[in-house]
């Protein structure tokens, strides 16, 4: 798709959807050169962005229910 400036102007987030939606590049004709929207195919999902914690519980929660805590319990309510 080839579109003006103008035309970029007056629907920008339309458009912008739409090329994150199709993966179709964008290209914009400003003073006889052309320019192109397109898609960053390679970015990282949510999940490959988490901080890794170490420590953390990385699993089935169920499994917890048979893990055996009385070493870490403290009555007194400090660990």
């Amino acid at each position: 798709m080839s579109i003006t400036a103008s035309a970029l102007r007056n629907d920008i987030y339309k458009i912008l959807d739409e090329v994150l939606a199709t993966g179709v590049p964008v290209e914009i004709e400003r003073k006889g050169r052309t320019l192109r929207i397109i898609a960053d195919t390679q970015s990282a999902s949510k999940l490959d962005r988490i901080v890794k914690r170490p420590g953390m519980v990385n699993g089935n929660p169920e499994d917890l229910v048979e893990v055996d805590w009385s070493a870490n319990w403290d009555p007194e309510g400090a660990f």
